[in-house]
């Protein structure tokens, strides 16, 4: 007799909408770029099995009321993910959770005649700013985090010690370039009062002690560098729980100038894009309880 063929777990929503709220309140405007995805979970069975609609709240209403919700106004993104999240699941009573996703880039007033002009931005390329919500009835797990943050110190970085077998080539060195570009998402703390964090305050101080921590010691092993970052974190923020990261190493080798007749004191570097060591880590409380529905669905954290 044949398994019975039944639906598993399932979610919908509308994907990446693109969001720009201009705050024209005063001469002095203000600019908030956003890229939104909204997801629900609840009860659809019946949409899946017997095309039966009347629980589907459409795609095309998630995309609106982004858009609404812009209008007034979005502060930080994890407030507007929970104002969202808060919308469906108490305005839909088949609505029992979901996950909202965002992506925000940040401008730059432009300087000109020595000011910074109000009205004129130029995009700041240095990261973009990530948040996640998922609420599962009463539950509810929020995320913040960055990606594409590339830095790079010249020195005070080696890669030494490690196995050697007949496919090793790689030279030991204690005098390297390190540079990677980090993707990070820290977890608040399971049944935080998120009314209470002010999130981009938050977000800033996170990110300046990532950076401190890239910093401050010599560095063994990008793997090494990882911890003292997140840790530095977590000493700073109890509010937080745990820290992933996706740190890819951007190999910088040294290029051979004796054909030329020149030497190369650690100065001429070829920066190679791939292959590339991928390094990820968790790091958290040695009392932190897991909350794996936070992390489902984000690819490339371990």
């Amino acid at each position: 007799m044949a398994n019975k063929i039944v639906l598993g777990q399932n979610q919908y929503g509308k994907a990446e909408v693109r969001v720009v709220k201009i705050s024209r309140d005063t001469e002095r405007h203000e600019i908030e770029d956003l890229n939104v995805t909204s997801q629900l979970r609840g009860d659809f069975a019946a949409a899946h099995l017997e095309g039966d609609n009347s629980h589907v709240v459409a795609t095309d209403t998630q995309k609106n009321t982004i858009y609404a919700f812009a209008r007034e106004g979005i502060g930080s993104p994890e407030a507007f993910l929970l104002r969202l999240g808060e919308h469906f699941t108490s305005s839909f009573g088949w609505v029992s959770g979901g996950r909202w996703e965002a992506e925000q880039y940040p401008w730059d007033r432009i300087q000109a005649h020595g000011a910074a002009h109000g009205h004129s931005f130029v995009r700041n390329g240095q990261e973009v700013r990530t948040a996640v919500l998922v609420r599962d009835g009463a539950d509810q797990h929020l995320l913040s985090g960055l990606k594409n943050l590339t830095v790079l110190k010249s020195t005070q970085s080696g890669f030494a010690g490690y196995p050697r077998d007949r496919y090793t080539t790689l030279p030991e060195t204690t005098d390297r370039i390190l540079a990677t570009e980090v993707s990070a998402r820290w977890r608040y703390k399971t049944g935080t009062d998120f009314s209470t964090l002010d999130f981009n305050k938050g977000y800033e101080d996170v990110k300046a002690l990532l950076l401190e921590g890239f910093t401050e010691k010599y560095s063994h092993a990008l793997q090494q560098t990882l911890f003292d970052m997140g840790a530095k974190v977590l000493e700073a923020h109890s509010g937080i729980d745990e820290i992933r990261f996706s740190m890819p190493n951007k190999h910088h080798f040294l290029v051979d100038l004796s054909p030329f007749g020149l030497d190369n004191p650690n100065e001429v570097f070829f920066a190679a894009d791939r292959p590339y060591g991928l390094i990820e880590a968790t790091v958290q409380r040695d009392d932190t309880v897991p909350a794996d529905a936070a992390w489902s669905g984000i690819a490339g954290f371990c």
